[in-house]
């Protein structure tokens, strides 16, 4: 059904409303991280790199961005495994108390961050006995980053069925070459989305990595919390939030291409 000019027109300025709404505070870090006043006055007077050149030389700065980035990057390989087993076991079998474990797997995410944050805490120092460090922290990300995984495994499984993996068998196939030529190939842009939600969510967590961090382990996050308000690092601050802005492109782009692969080999597939 065609739309009329009118809602047409309509719907374009309600895109291009959301758009402005969305991506102005963005731009508005990207061009403090330029602005030669520290207090961000607007607009600004005059332009300068040189809160840049601090960027770059803050050492505080280099040192939570890579705690982060490793943090991420565990917690998402974590959830990968871990929620696709789940994914895949609670879809070949049937058994009692099936929708309990799926609720359980789910409610990590579902609960306040500062809820998490506590009950973790509390369970690796009080009952477990484990120092706060960045495996703790890694933990804890891993807790809420399966439920990415777990949700676009059984939704992709779910569109799917069972027909292929079921010929792949009937032509001899085992269950691991199963997995490898048939399941994996279709679950290859699920997965992927799920990672980078995953990434994307340990890397911005700070409510749980408050209570599971030792005070030597701080993600970027933290630090942008910490520093912020500091006098001299407000502008460091907008300059490594505009950084981020910048480079949040890229795994968006790739995954937009890697999905796109992955649809055209499936089709072709079948």
């Amino acid at each position: 059904m065609s739309l009329s000019r009118g809602l047409r027109a309509a719907l374009l300025a309600i895109t291009v409303l959301v758009l402005v709404v969305v991506y102005t505070p963005l731009a508005l870090v990207v061009l403090n991280s330029f602005n030669v006043d520290r207090t961000f006055a607007w607009p600004p007077k005059d332009f300068t790199t040189h809160w840049w050149d601090a960027a770059i030389h803050s050492t505080g700065a280099r040192s939570a961005l890579w705690t982060s980035v490793e943090v991420a990057l565990a917690a998402t390989a974590v959830a990968l495994v871990l929620g696709t087993l789940a994914g895949l076991a609670l879809r070949k079998t049937r058994f009692f108390g099936r929708n309990v474990v799926s609720l359980v797997i789910l409610l990590p995410i579902a609960l306040p961050g500062i809820v998490t944050g506590i009950a973790l805490s509390n369970a690796f120092t009080t009952v477990l006995g484990v120092e706060l460090s960045l495996f703790t922290i890694i933990i804890a990300h891993a807790t809420f980053c399966i439920v990415t995984v777990f949700n676009n495994v059984q939704a992709r499984l779910q569109r799917l069925g069972g027909n292929m993996e079921q010929a792949s068998m009937d032509l001899g196939a085992g269950p691991l070459t199963t997995f490898r030529l048939v399941t994996f190939p279709m679950l290859r842009s699920a997965l992927l989305a799920g990672a980078l939600l995953s990434f994307g969510l340990s890397f911005d967590e700070i409510v749980v990595t408050t209570f599971t961090a030792s005070p030597r382990d701080q993600t970027l996050p933290l630090w942008i919390f910490q520093n912020l308000f500091r006098p001299n690092q407000g502008p460091v601050v907008n300059v490594v939030a505009a950084v981020l802005v910048l480079f949040s492109v890229i795994p968006i782009y790739l995954a937009q291409r890697l999905s796109g692969s992955t649809a055209e080999g499936l089709t072709g597939a079948r």
